[in-house]
């Protein structure tokens, strides 16, 4: 057996020892997933993960092993945590150095374009970010190639893919992968728009107060409610500290 294939055992078998009925079948519900739950919360997911990964060899695993026991995870998945430990392995902190080499690019758009839902593709994003921290030349290109796709879940990891960069956001790749899906309909295009700016704001608010501005009626009424708000909470912040 080959060390990924433990790997993934360990995994399995931790979470269903982890596992809660009663909770998961309201996740399910929530999530609207036609797969269906353990009843481990993401917490307990991320523990174990890391308690697992941390563990000397076997654990240490090559870059085909890791990405062989990611794929194992995801494609075998019977629970959607398992899904969830894929994606938490991808960046389990032994197998960083994998993780963050343009090699690792296919699989995550191999688990954002199958998981096409928000919780999933939303844990896999910040893994296309790492990777344009690392090689920002050619994931800026990729990005911008992303953000045209026909595909909504891999233009929405475009669009959040530089969450939580703070002064390290490339504002003008930010604005180049909201700028084609101004005008659609799908709600996750709306908030991920809304949630990218807003979050830049806490950086640089003049920055997207001047770009709501410039986008004028472009931008959806959810986009600009979202990325005014860090805005709006910061201004009444100063008023009631005033009063």
């Amino acid at each position: 057996m080959s060390t990924s294939a433990e790997l993934v055992d360990r995994l399995r078998l931790g979470l269903a020892e982890l596992a809660d009925a009663d909770r998961a079948a309201g996740q399910q519900r929530y999530m609207k997933s036609t797969m269906p739950f353990r009843g481990v919360q993401m917490p307990e997911v991320r523990r174990l993960v890391r308690d697992v990964t941390s563990k000397p060899a076997p654990w240490v695993l090559s870059a085909g092993e890791w990405q062989a026991a990611v794929i194992q995870l995801w494609e075998q998945a019977s629970y959607r945590e398992e899904r969830h430990a894929a994606i938490r392995v991808a960046d389990a902190k032994p197998y960083r150095d994998h993780a963050r080499n343009l090699a690792a690019l296919p699989l995550y758009e191999r688990l954002i374009r199958s998981g096409a839902w928000w919780d999933l593709v939303d844990a896999t994003a910040p893994l296309v970010g790492d990777l344009l921290v690392c090689h920002p030349g050619e994931m800026s290109m990729i990005l911008r190639r992303w953000a045209t796709d026909d595909d909504i879940w891999i233009r929405r990891s475009a669009i959040i893919s530089q969450l939580g960069r703070g002064e390290a956001t490339d504002s003008v790749l930010l604005l180049d992968c909201i700028n084609p899906s101004l005008g659609k309909p799908e709600f996750f295009l709306r908030k991920a728009i809304g949630w990218a700016l807003r979050q830049y704001a806490r950086t640089d608010p003049e920055w997207v107060r001047g770009t709501v501005q410039q986008l004028g009626s472009s931008l959806s009424p959810l986009s600009r409610r979202e990325a005014l708000k860090q805005i709006q909470d910061a201004r009444e912040s100063v008023v009631d500290s005033s009063e």
